[in-house]
């Protein structure tokens, strides 16, 4: 205990003394901060990049720690708040000030709010996809598997609707886009930054692991108005058992190795000329369905 104080007091010492102010484009810390907010999305070990004062706050409440903040002067004003949590002993290393100007130069956004910060990864494993976050640790496990997903827009909502319904883990696959790039987070509205997560995982080693741990593996596919109606999900699946949801690329479907190996395919009717629905959708529509059936939403 008393080494955690004295580095909650290193730290509230450090924030104090590290306010820099930044003015040359050159900065290693502006290069971070560009490669982190315009990239597809950190590799092991760098650091996720996160913009705007939202979105800064919530992840520093989830726990995340902050390699530094960026703050623009235009962005003193909403800052200010964040950065009096900080000094409270929420874990920032350091505090970087710049123009207005140069954080536009580094920012992901056409219209920058003049906050960003740079966190260190959670490094998550499966068992912590099986267990979910603490609210949700009785529940049996729910797991969405984003199979080569590649817009990061479906990735963010599919992210987002799955801490909304209580998904205890996502696992995007190879080749999907990265839940941690600027884009996915945006669009999961910071989901992603506290739901476990598990990135770039073979899809045969994930299915081995999930059948290993006895999680039944469902797939989504889509299926024309009149093949079944949507009541049937509930009565084809049980979907209040430990269950991992597959949902493929939104042109190509899901690999034949996903389809050879799930215990049963499911699907979503549609009406009209429209014969299938984009995968944040899909994915949004199971895990609500998921959700229902463990009564974690209302009838």
């Amino acid at each position: 205990m008393a080494h955690s104080t004295s580095t909650d007091e290193r730290r509230r010492a450090s924030l104090a003394s590290a306010r820099e102010f930044i003015t040359s484009r050159e900065n290693r810390w502006l290069k971070a901060f560009r490669q982190a907010l315009r990239g597809a999305g950190p590799q092991a070990g760098e650091p996720i990049g996160v913009e705007g004062p939202k979105m800064v706050a919530d992840a520093l409440r989830s726990g995340l720690e902050a390699e530094a903040v960026l703050v623009s002067q235009s962005g003193e004003r909403d800052a200010r708040q964040i950065l009096r949590e900080c000094e409270s002993g929420l874990a920032v290393d350091r505090v970087l000030r710049t123009t207005d100007t140069l954080f536009q130069a580094v920012a992901g956004t056409q219209t920058p709010q003049g906050i960003a910060a740079l966190f260190r990864q959670r490094q998550w494993m499966l068992e912590d996809l099986l267990r979910g976050p603490k609210a949700m640790r009785e529940a049996a496990p729910l797991l969405l598997i984003l199979a080569a997903v590649q817009d990061p827009g479906n990735v963010g909502t599919a992210v987002r609707s799955a801490e909304a319904f209580g998904a205890t883990g996502v696992v995007a696959t190879r080749g999907s886009a990265d839940p941690w790039s600027p884009k996915a987070l945006r669009a999961s509205a910071g989901s992603a930054l506290r739901l476990p997560i598990l990135r770039g995982m073979a899809v045969p080693i994930l299915i081995a692991q999930l059948k290993f741990a006895r999680v039944q593996l469902y797939a989504a596919a889509s299926a024309r108005t009149g093949a079944r109606d949507l009541g049937e999900i509930s009565l084809e699946a049980d979907l209040g058992a430990p269950v991992a949801l597959f949902v493929g690329n939104e042109g190509t479907g899901l690999p034949p190795e996903v389809t050879r190996s799930v215990d049963k395919v499911i699907s979503i009717p549609t009406g009209g000329e429209v014969d299938s629905l984009n995968a944040g959708i899909a994915a949004s529509i199971l895990l609500y369905e998921a959700a229902r059936q463990r009564r974690l939403v209302a009838h």
